[in-house]
């Protein structure tokens, strides 16, 4: 029975905070920050993974250079797809 209420709460919680993110000024910020964190986040898994391939065959390496640079260049559409949402919300 408490985990009940103890979601309920939560959810009202989460609730709450999302509405008060929609109706301030900082959502466009909000948008480009997480964005950003997130294109990063993918960069560095893209390195990480790249990196490991390489190690394991050098042979292989042209290939997996290219493959990494695409998936970055997906990635940080990300970010810019969060700038241009941040861009729009701070011209309304």
């Amino acid at each position: 029975m408490g985990n009940t209420k103890t979601n309920t709460k939560n959810k009202k919680m989460i609730l709450e905070t999302i509405t008060l993110l929609a109706e301030s000024k900082i959502t466009g910020s909000l948008s480009l920050g997480l964005a950003g964190l997130g294109a990063g986040i993918g960069i560095g898994l893209v390195g990480l993974g790249a990196s490991q391939a390489t190690g394991r065959n050098p042979g292989a390496a042209g290939k997996i250079l290219t493959i990494s640079i695409v998936a970055m260049a997906l990635a940080e559409a990300i970010a810019i797809y969060g700038l241009i949402l941040a861009f729009g919300e701070a011209g309304q």
